[in-house]
């Protein structure tokens, strides 16, 4: 089998997937959680309980009018302690609701079992999914339902299933793979009915084979072999990037300013594609995922299932607690992952992993002037280069910045991490895209 790839640009970090052989472990028992209201790309939804209220597992509790937003739902029975600003792991500050847990488990009545799922039609499909509150879980946290309804002049052609888990240290999603096979393989046959590709992907980096082999066995069992294809990626940093998986997979490439459906094609994250099958099937709306904890600075790195809502810090006790000298905490992988000056933060749905790195992982650099080796620009899979960006965000000439691409900008971080001068990169181009975005606006 051809191992594919994106041509230009990309790194090799080491992969630290110190987790792989972990099986996902359950972790629900908490006293008390916070489910923010704002998880998702789009407008905030708003309570729509109060303080002292009783709730069941999987009643709504957060909703919003708007067309790009996603509702929460409790994650277990119990009482709403508070309402209150809560810290998110990127940083920014959302209404959150505190709910005590009962230790009950009592669900909510609207959510029942399909045993047949074959009478729902594209629209009922796409109005679970968007009650259910699945949103994109692989840290974008767009609304899935709109994501799964293009332009109608957009004609999909493909569909593909992002297993690539290129990110170091991240394993939740080959363990998802490896363990619910045959979930994630109906949650495809429920996008396929939604979208009616011609060809559906799953895209696996070639360190994952053993994960491609459990869901080619599905798939052949099943006699879907005629529209769903494994591929083997390669294993390269930014090889799960929605744009360099299709470059890589079908060769088209999305234009600049463009979006996936604009090349006939639409990505979706294994960790989405096992919700989507568990909201239509079983009704359960997303109340849960999966992340890894790993790094240095934890006793017990593992993969585990927990409450959207759970306190990193009862995460982390689960775990044996800290371990050594804390340096660094990350929610997200170490390359695209959000740092962290507190554990009092609680997991969304686009928290695919929590690091805890010592001084074995943490280095300090001090930034210096770039001295114009051009290493940014051989790494940049956009590519762009890195060095004029940061140059004219610095100091503040931001059309020269947009000149340059700096909207084009996955913030992928592959410049910083081959950069000698150890310059914020990432950092300065957000700024300038930030600033760009706000005239747009």
């Amino acid at each position: 089998m051809n191992v594919l790839t994106f041509k230009k640009g990309g790194v090799h970090p080491k992969e630290n997937k110190i987790t792989k052989d972990k099986k996902i472990e359950i972790f629900f028992d908490v006293n008390e959680i916070i489910v923010p209201l704002h998880q998702h790309t789009g407008a905030p939804n708003q309570p729509i309980v109060n303080v002292k209220d009783k709730v069941l597992m999987g009643q709504k509790i957060g909703d919003c009018d708007a067309k790009v937003s996603s509702p929460v739902h409790s994650p277990f029975s119990g009482e709403v302690v508070s309402i209150e600003n809560v810290v998110l792991p990127t940083g920014k500050v959302s209404l959150g609701i505190r709910i005590r847990n009962d230790k009950e488990y009592k669900l909510d009545e609207s959510i029942t079992k399909r045993e047949n799922v074959d009478s729902l039609d594209r629209k009922d499909l796409l109005d679970i999914i968007k009650e259910s509150g699945i949103v994109g879980m692989g840290g974008a946290a767009f609304p899935t339902h709109i994501k799964l309804t293009p332009p109608p002049d957009k004609k999909i052609e493909y569909l593909i299933i992002n297993g690539a888990e290129c990110e170091p240290f991240l394993t939740c999603d080959y363990r998802l793979m490896l363990e619910e096979s045959e979930n994630i393989v109906k949650g495809v046959e429920i996008l396929i009915k939604i979208l009616n590709p011609k060809k559906v992907f799953f895209g696996i980096e070639e360190n994952k084979k053993n994960a491609a082999n459990e869901l080619y066995k599905i798939i052949k069992n099943k006699n879907l072999s005629n529209i769903i294809e494994v591929v083997i990626l390669k294993t390269k940093y930014p090889q799960g990037s929605e744009k360099h998986l299709i470059k890589a997979v079908i060769g088209k490439e999305v234009p600049s300013g463009g979006l996936p459906f604009d090349v006939g094609c639409i990505v979706q994250n294994i960790g989405t594609t096992l919700a989507i099958k568990e909201a239509v099937y079983d009704g359960m709306p997303l109340i849960e995922r999966v992340l890894t904890i790993s790094g240095s600075g934890v006793k017990e790195a593992k993969n585990i299932k927990v409450k959207i809502g759970t306190s990193a810090k009862d995460i982390v006790n689960y775990c044996g607690g800290i371990e050594g000298d804390l340096r660094k905490i990350i929610f997200g992988g170490p390359m695209m992952g959000f740092s962290s000056y507190t554990l009092d933060i609680p997991i969304t749905k686009g928290t695919s992993g929590l690091l805890l790195f010592t001084d074995k992982e943490v280095k300090e650099y001090e930034e210096i002037p770039c001295i114009r080796c051009g290493r940014c620009a051989n790494a940049c899979p956009m590519y762009l280069m890195p060095m004029f960006i940061d140059m004219y965000s610095r100091i503040e000439d931001f059309d020269k910045a947009k000149n340059f691409g700096a909207l084009d900008c996955i913030e992928c971080g592959a410049c910083g991490y081959v950069c000698p001068s150890k310059r914020y990169l990432v950092q300065s181009i957000r700024y300038a895209k930030n600033e760009l975005l706000k005239r747009k606006k």
